[in-house]
């Protein structure tokens, strides 16, 4: 049999990382990502659960070392776990890791399928500890009911990095808190610049913390030493003293990290975006349907050599986004 092509795009990167949103739909409506009155898909849009996994596998088969599943809210999806335990099987037959990003409202009742399938490391979303704050900041979210799935899934054994975006007046404050918490629980810690993806009902130039800024009040409390390892993502990390924990920096803004990009992205109805910040695209549901495998790597070549050199995000007061569609639909 034929190798299959090597993903590699016009830049010379080599593609390892697929990220796969299985919905654009959320049971919260962060305040930074999301419109309270949000309009989803339709569900006759979205590819079937069979058809991602089988877009999935090809990526494998081309190369592709890490998947994470994704939304919107992965576990919202009927049928999810289904796609973990397919994925999961590829694990050590070409993908060597399979992980999940999910707000963690669901996590306690698919724990430990999660942990049969394969998944030994997620990241949650929690932008607070306090429970009012974390409500005010997810519209809907309960603290109590996201630490529970956090605590299920360590138990399934299952590693945990805790996603909080830094955002100005609303949890900037609690950052050090939430670093030594993890060092308490034995999480990793990363935090994220607000980006500016999709229409929200506040303005970000207001919330926008540099990271840059954050760093320098984190040095002051903590013994922080720089850890050269990777997952495979563009967060630079730090080892938090002599503990397991690592803080990652995640700076679209601040710090370009787009010279060493590995992923694409696959959306819920099959559009592969080679970029976060950019608008080109390739139908790889179309491709799939009426071309079978080789309409789809030929639909793949195509995203890989439209494929930009970086992101133009910018935040200022009034300012549009840089891309019209919310992270929900592209995967986080």
């Amino acid at each position: 049999m034929a190798t299959a092509p090597a993903l590699i795009d016009r830049h010379g990167r080599t593609i390892s990382y697929l990220r796969v949103s299985v919905t654009d739909r959320c049971d919260l409506r962060c305040r930074y990502c999301m419109a309270e009155d949000m309009r989803f898909l339709p569900r006759d849009a979205l590819l079937e659960i069979d058809e991602l996994a089988a877009i999935a596998e090809r990526f494998i088969a081309r190369g592709v070392t890490k998947i994470r599943l994704t939304g919107g809210e992965p576990l919202v999806r009927r049928g999810m776990t289904d796609l973990a335990h397919r994925l999961g099987r590829q694990i050590g037959n070409g993908l060597d890791e399979l992980t999940l990003t999910t707000n963690g409202m669901r996590l306690a009742e698919v724990a430990d399928d999660l942990s049969a399938a394969g998944v030994r490391r997620i990241n949650v979303s929690l932008d607070s500890l306090d429970p009012d704050r974390f409500r005010h900041i997810t519209r809907h979210g309960d603290l109590a009911r996201v630490l529970g799935g956090i605590a299920a899934a360590a138990a399934a054994g299952i590693a945990i990095k805790i996603n909080m975006v830094a955002l100005k007046d609303l949890n900037q404050d609690e950052i050090p808190a939430m670093l030594a918490w993890c060092v308490e629980q034995g999480h990793d810690l990363s935090l994220i610049e607000t980006m500016p993806l999709g229409s929200i009902d506040e303005d970000r130039a207001d919330r926008f913390v540099p990271l840059t800024a954050v760093f320098d009040d984190l040095s002051r409390r903590f013994d922080l030493v720089r850890d050269a390892r990777s997952t495979g993502g563009p967060a630079r990390y730090w080892r938090v003293g002599a503990s397991p924990t690592r803080l990652g920096l995640i700076s679209p803004l601040t710090a370009n990290f787009c010279d060493g990009c590995n992923r694409v992205r696959l959306t819920t109805e099959g559009r592969l975006y080679a970029c976060l910040g950019h608008d080109d695209q390739v139908d790889l549901k179309v491709a799939l349907r009426t071309g079978g495998t080789a309409g789809l790597d030929a639909a793949i070549d195509e995203a890989l050599a439209i494929k930009p050199a970086r992101h133009d995000f910018r935040i200022a007061a009034g300012a549009a986004p840089a891309v019209g569609r919310h992270m929900s639909v592209t995967g986080g």
